[in-house]
């Protein structure tokens, strides 16, 4: 019986090629099972992230204090402007002239020049004003009723309010000029120039308050993140653990970026509850600063659709804030 060689090989058997050559795969999962542990995962980082925040309760109410009265802040500024350009929307929409006659001029002097301004193609309506008329508005306005009836004469004169058809953006047009030319006309009221300087005013509140929020709101990220930077300083040990048995970042990230939700809607929800307290406070002696000028003008506080858009706004900065932080401590590396 022939043995082999001592040094003698044995083939190595050729790799097998195609689908025979790979590694089996075990069976892939689901897309439902999939969704259902990515949405268990979101389920616990969202209470474990709140649970976390109320084993703290001094150091999170610290915090949330001050996110409520950053965002507080330009609220108020907001409902400030909102209420003066309500205010004010009727004085810089108004384009009537108003029109005083001489006091020698009666009534039928007014109503011969009423008739003549209605014939003109750019006038649209002429409202005349007898002095009676006048004074009676007066009377009722002013409270000053026993002073007039010891008047011996009505001193009032005569007004005409003419509405122009398109608005008049001359500081000196036409219509103005002849109506301060006509020798039955004693003074002529167009204030253009005043509403113009109104609504330069009121473009700059807003865009002062714009600024205002806009700086805030980098404020309450620039605390959202700082807050959340201290908490991953302190889990550093357990981030490095749950990294070296394969976490991914997205993992690792979740219950962070919730905290920064957390702090967001908190504060939020602490802002809008000071805009209600500083309303009501102030409620009542601007009601009767109102009453006291006879002025119909109701004030608004925060509506539904402000109240979303606030917590929105500060459940993002709470997210971005966190996302941003947790995003440049994952980007040093990972544990080797």
């Amino acid at each position: 019986m022939t043995r082999p060689a001592r040094n003698q090989r044995t083939p190595a058997v050729a790799p097998k090629k195609g689908a025979e050559a790979r590694a089996p795969r075990g069976p892939r999962t689901p897309v439902a099972a999939r969704l259902s542990a990515w949405r268990d995962q979101h389920f616990y980082s969202f209470f474990s992230s709140l649970g976390r925040l109320t084993a703290r309760p001094w150091a999170t109410a610290l915090t949330v204090l001050v996110l409520g009265f950053a965002l507080a802040l330009p609220l108020l500024f907001w409902l400030v402007y909102a209420n003066a350009r309500d205010l004010s929307g009727g004085l810089r929409e108004a384009r009537e002239v108003t029109v005083f006659l001489k006091s020698s001029a009666d009534a039928k002097v007014g109503e011969v020049l009423a008739g003549e301004l209605r014939k003109r193609a750019d006038v649209t309506d002429v409202v005349l004003h007898t002095p009676e008329q006048g004074l009676a508005e007066f009377r009722q306005l002013s409270g000053f009723g026993e002073a007039l009836d010891a008047l011996q004469s009505n001193p009032l004169p005569t007004v005409l309010v003419v509405t122009p058809r398109e608005s008049l953006e001359a500081d000196n047009p036409a219509l103005v000029a002849e109506l301060k030319s006509d020798p039955r006309v004693d003074l002529v009221q167009y204030d253009a120039e005043w509403r113009r300087k109104l609504s330069g005013i009121l473009h700059f509140t807003e865009r002062v308050v714009a600024v205002v929020a806009a700086l805030l709101a980098f404020a309450t990220l620039l605390v959202i993140g700082n807050t959340v930077r201290m908490d991953i300083q302190a889990r550093s040990m357990e981030i490095s653990v749950m990294q070296t048995i394969g976490a991914g970042n997205a993992f690792v990230r979740r219950p962070f970026l919730y905290a920064g939700f957390w702090y967001g809607l908190f504060g939020s929800l602490l802002a809008l509850l000071i805009v209600v307290t500083v309303e009501f406070a102030l409620a009542d002696p601007i009601g009767r600063l109102l009453d006291s000028y006879t002025n119909r003008f109701e004030l608004h506080g925060v509506g539904i659709a402000s109240i979303l858009v606030v917590v929105a706004a500060s459940g993002l900065l709470g997210w971005i804030g966190a996302f941003i932080v947790t995003t440049r401590h994952l980007a040093a590396g990972r544990p080797r």
